[in-house]
């Protein structure tokens, strides 16, 4: 069995897909002000804003248990809309000994898609693969494409 994994999504959104990679790419810490009962905190540790090399460090929410977690953008591609973060630090890497999230917001026809991988390997081979933080990704998706439709 390998301990090697990699999850995709996509999820269909309203919103046009520039502005959803512009939040991930340049202001990551506007989502939780769009859903702080999810991800309460979000904050800059180095760096920059938008500039890769920036750290930001995460507190967020799963079935009613705190989680922190720091990672470094490795990645900001503006023609294709994605964002790459490697995990550094935090409670992911006490069950995963490598763990990078793919953000990708793309543009098809007129619709946006926004797609999730999440690239990993676990610590051993009792560790669940990440489909719980995969669902927390889509359900943060959908806050953020309600509040930018919205605004």
């Amino acid at each position: 069995m390998s301990l090697v994994g990699k999850l995709t999504t996509e999820i269909l959104m309203v919103a046009p897909h520039h502005e959803f990679h512009d939040v991930w790419a340049r202001r990551p810490h506007h989502i939780s002000k769009v859903s702080p009962a999810k991800l309460p905190k979000v904050h800059l540790h180095s760096g920059d804003w938008g500039t890769v090399g920036y750290v930001l460090a995460w507190q967020y929410v799963i079935d009613g248990k705190d989680h922190v977690v720091k990672g470094v953008v490795e990645a900001i591609d503006e023609e294709n809309k994605t964002v790459t973060c490697r995990i550094v630090e935090g409670d992911l890497l006490k069950e995963y000994k490598s763990f990078k999230i793919i953000i990708q917001s793309i543009l098809k026809g007129e619709a946006t898609w926004v797609c999730w991988t999440f690239e990993y390997e676990k610590l051993n081979k009792n560790i669940p693969h990440p489909i719980k933080i995969l669902e927390f990704a889509i359900h943060l998706s959908e806050e953020l494409d309600d509040h930018l439709v919205e605004k």
